[in-house]
């Protein structure tokens, strides 16, 4: 199934979550988006120069302008992504994050003239249901601020997932969009520090620094490949499997306990997924 790659996808962001989450207690968010991208943006750079044995040419293309609003409002929805993880239960930032999906039934409508039969519509409400419910007993008022952070976060990455769309129909390969984002997130993680300020890290940060970028690298080419090949809506409605990676990343590696109408939320959110998958039928798939 084209869309199966959101699930690798989910996985990986979910545990680029988990090393958020970790290093936040050492850096700030600014820090923490510039190495993300970074790194990403290295790996990223090698992989095109020694698989077209170029260092510049693959790299050319006509539609830069694309390129920089999905930049834009991909590296928008990451600092704010970044801000919530550092504030929030992991699992709860994420589902916020990961209210994408509500908004792309609305944005692959209006922007990509794609049709949605009334199963998928369904769906992504009931994955509404599902995180009203996972967020009712945790977010009180002293937390809005982040809860808020990370529901605009999850507006901002349905804007980039449709870019995602736009630009694969233009005909733009996977890891040529991964990389301009990764570009355009380093260098504005580079003006946020110059702002906000750095330290340099220890020895021992480097390997988590650089796993942060590796992973989160090749969770954006898997689902950069997934949007690229998969019906919009379905591959959004999928990407709520990573709600449930970080909330079993939560629980262990961090011993954070949700109570029961959180994990009734997330199992909501669940079931909204696979009745998403369920009601796409490969007739209404997008060709590309």
């Amino acid at each position: 199934m084209k869309s199966s790659w959101m699930l690798v996808a989910a996985a990986l962001f979910a545990l680029m979550g988990v090393l958020v989450k970790h290093l936040s207690a050492q850096f700030s968010s600014a820090e923490l988006v510039f190495y993300r991208s970074v790194f990403g943006l290295v790996a990223i750079w090698v992989v095109i120069a020694v698989s077209h044995r170029r260092l510049l040419a693959p790299l050319a293309t006509p539609h830069g302008w694309a390129h920089v609003w999905r930049g834009l409002s991909g590296f928008s929805a990451l600092v704010l992504f970044f801000f919530a993880i550092a504030q929030l239960p992991l699992a709860t930032a994420v589902t916020l994050n990961y209210t994408a999906p509500l908004f792309l039934a609305g944005l692959s409508a209006w922007w990509l003239k794609e049709r949605h039969g009334r199963g998928l519509i369904a769906a992504v409400w009931l994955g509404f249901v599902g995180i009203v419910l996972l967020l009712q007993p945790q977010v009180d008022g002293q937390a809005w601020v982040p809860a808020l952070a990370g529901l605009v976060s999850g507006m901002l990455a349905a804007v980039a997932y449709v870019n995602v769309k736009s630009l694969g129909k233009l005909g733009e390969p996977e890891w040529r969009v991964v990389f301009y984002f990764t570009l355009l997130s380093t260098l504005g993680g580079a003006a946020w520090m110059a702002v906000a300020g750095f330290h340099r890290p220890a020895a021992a940060d480097w390997p988590w620094l650089a796993g942060l970028g590796v992973t989160a690298t090749l969770a954006q080419l898997a689902l950069t490949r997934a949007y690229h090949r998969g019906r919009t809506l379905t591959v959004g409605a999928l990407a709520y499997t990573t709600v449930g990676f970080s909330a079993v990343y939560g629980v262990v590696l961090f011993g954070e306990h949700l109570p029961m109408l959180a994990w009734v939320g997330m199992a909501t959110v669940a079931a909204a997924g696979i009745l998403a998958v369920r009601a796409s039928s490969p007739a209404r798939a997008d060709s590309l």
